[in-house]
């Protein structure tokens, strides 16, 4: 059993279409149910391009239903969802960067949501150089000075190993809730993770460790 008073890692990646209604509503779930997050941005394109595990290129069925299901979760939640947004995103790599940067200063929970909100409910592109300039401003940061650190190779260095991190946790899509080094993946798998934290939800041993 998890100890109930560990926070639980939020491992995401900017670019993730499902994680659009986790973000936005994960704020309000955690002080509701008073429970400590950790937001861990990641570089997903990574591990799905390592893995061969590209869901939704060259696949128009799976994708249309993806976009339907999103759009049917959104209204659920009563988020918005102005219609298909730009995807894939180009810039993946560098809106998590920022994420980084945004969670050692933070102010990463604005960051991602206004992240969000641009790409989904304004249907642009969220980490070019003219979106992030009206974001971050709007945020309260200066942002030349985080598109250029965003843009050092040292801050590409940090993204990529806390890919790494990811990958030797077992993630390998985004969202994913860890509770201690136990995983649970996708948006709709938040009140589980909640579930395992708390003792409430019975989970067997794995396979092997009976």
């Amino acid at each position: 059993m998890a100890d109930p008073k560990q926070p639980i890692d939020f491992w995401f990646s900017i670019g993730s279409t499902y994680t659009y209604l986790s973000v936005m509503r994960l704020p309000d779930v955690a002080r509701r149910e008073g429970l400590e997050i950790c937001w861990q941005p990641f570089d997903v394109r990574a591990i799905m391009v390592e893995q061969n595990n590209i869901p939704f290129r060259d696949k128009p069925v799976k994708a249309a239903y993806m976009w339907r299901d999103v759009e049917r979760r959104a209204a659920g939640y009563g988020l918005p969802f102005a219609g298909i947004p730009p995807y894939p995103i180009k810039g993946l790599s560098r809106a998590n960067r920022i994420a980084l940067i945004a969670r050692d200063e933070g102010w990463i929970v604005p960051y991602v949501q206004s992240a969000y909100r641009r790409w989904f409910q304004r249907l642009q592109e969220p980490a070019t150089d003219e979106s992030l300039l009206e974001d971050l401003a709007a945020l309260g940061q200066d942002a030349r000075r985080v598109i250029a650190l965003a843009d050092a190779p040292q801050v590409d260095a940090r993204l990529q190993e806390q890919t790494e991190r990811a990958k030797r946790l077992g993630v390998f899509g985004s969202p994913t809730w860890a509770v201690g080094d136990e995983l649970f993946w996708g948006d709709d798998r938040l009140d589980d993770a909640i579930g395992w934290l708390r003792g409430t939800l019975r989970v067997p041993p794995r396979l092997g460790s009976r």
